[in-house]
Parts: C-alpha cells; structure tokens; sequence
C-alpha cells in the first residue's frame, strides 16, 4: 500500500511539472515598476505621447480661453449695461454722444455711429434717417457680437474632436500591446498591462480635454447671447432718442458747432 502511495504521489508530482502555465499567471518580475499616470507616459510609444501633449495643451487652451472670455464679458457687460441705463435718462443725442467721447466700448459706438448718421444728414428729419441709423446700429452691433465671440470656436473644436483623438491614442496602445504579445509569444498580463494602460489614459485624457471645453463653450454662449441682448436694448434707446428729438424739431449734431 506504501509503496502504491508514494507511486501516485510522484505522478502527481511530475504531472504538475509538466502542466503548462495558466495564461493569467504573473510572473512579478517582468510587470512594469512605475504605472503612475506619469510613468505610463514616460514609458509610452511617441504616437501615444503626442496625443497626451496635443489633449494637455488642448485642455490648457480650454481654460485659458474661459479665464480670458470671463474677465472680457464681465467687463463689457458692465459697462454697457451702465452707458445703456444713462441713455434711458432725459439725454439728447448730443450730450450722450459727448458723454461716450472717443471710447471703444460696444455702446459708446453705437452712439458714435447714431451720432456720426445724424450729422452726415445735415439735420433733415426723415423716416430715412431713421432707416440709416437703424441699418448703422444694426452693423456695429453684429461687428461687436463678432468680436466678443472671438475665440469660443476652439472650445466648440476641441469638445468635438478631443474625445476621438483620446480614441486614436486609445487603439494605437492596444495595438502596440497586441503586437507586444505577438513578439514575446506570450500572453502574460505583464505584456499585456502597458500598452492597455497607455490606451485608457489617452482615453481619459480626451475625455478630461473634451467635457470642460464643451461645457464651458455653452457657458459662454449663454453670456454672449446676453451680451448681445444689451446690445439690442440700446440700440433701441439710440433709436426711441432719434425719435423723441425728431418729435421736437431738435437736432443739432454737427461737432463743430459743439
């Protein structure tokens, strides 16, 4: 019986020898140090760096456009909502237009341009006048919209294109990671890990690149659109302040006699 015992343990033995080894088994030795965001870019594929770059610096632009667009509306906001308010006092075209001086501020040439119509029609009080002053505000206020977007389409670019070009880095790592596999002949996870590593970190980074810059794209749309609106209320004041003067036969524009 001793003897049939320790012959079935010796084949159990020499059976688990020869067993080959299990496709998930680890040899610690050979699976990277380092899988830190940072050591996964260190040790990733040029291709694959590049895209972390290109999304870092895409992300970087993003906020640096918020910053810049949020100063820039709060400031123009302001102002305009203050030069609109002083419009709906009892102004004359004249003493508004010396009130906005030289300024470049969206209102201020809106009053410049309503003040530069009138003079140019040598006082002849007409429903024309009133249609080149409209047209002239209208002009400004597009040019002033155009000019307070600057900028926000790199938003709209990198919230659509962010995401696919994480997907890029994303199937580059895999494939470098399958043709890792082919080359060791092995599928050990230490092969494996890198490369799937690098790919999901492009991924995250597009995502990262992409959700702020979408976000705050319609961030600011919405300000511009509000911006525009202060526009359009004081246009509409320029236009009820033509009108009043029209009314009352007084409308002396011309700076030189001023």
């Amino acid at each position: 019986m001793q003897s049939k015992s320790r012959l079935r343990h010796a084949v159990f033995t020499i059976a688990l020898a020869l067993a080959p080894t299990p496709a998930f088994a680890i040899d610690e030795a050979l699976l990277p140090r380092n899988l830190s965001p940072w050591g996964m870019f260190v040790g990733a594929d040029i291709i694959v760096k590049t895209v972390m770059v290109g999304l870092a610096v895409a992300s970087l632009v993003t906020w640096t456009v918020w910053l810049a667009k949020t100063i820039e509306l709060r400031r123009s906001g302001a102002l305009a909502l203050q030069r609109t308010r002083a419009l709906e006092g009892n102004l004359t075209l004249v003493e508004a237009s010396v009130r906005a001086g030289d300024a470049h501020d969206a209102v201020a040439q809106l009053i410049q341009s309503c003040a530069k119509e009138a003079e140019l029609s040598g006082g002849v009080l007409d429903d024309g006048l009133q249609e080149r002053v409209a047209l002239r505000l209208e002009r400004v206020e597009a040019a002033m919209s155009r000019q307070i977007a600057r900028g926000t389409g790199v938003l709209a670019t990198i919230g659509a294109t962010a995401p696919f070009v994480g997907l890029f880095g994303t199937v580059w790592g895999i494939m470098n990671a399958f043709i890792g596999i082919s080359e060791s002949h092995t599928t050990s996870l230490a092969v494996v890990a890198p490369g799937i590593a690098e790919a999901l970190l492009a991924t995250a980074l597009g995502l990262v690149a992409a959700i702020p810059a979408v976000v705050i794209y319609n961030h600011l749309v919405r300000g511009i659109a509000n911006y525009r609106a202060l526009l359009g209320e004081a246009s509409a004041q320029l236009m009820l302040l033509v009108s009043r003067q029209r009314d009352h036969r007084d409308f002396r524009l011309s700076r030189a006699a001023e």
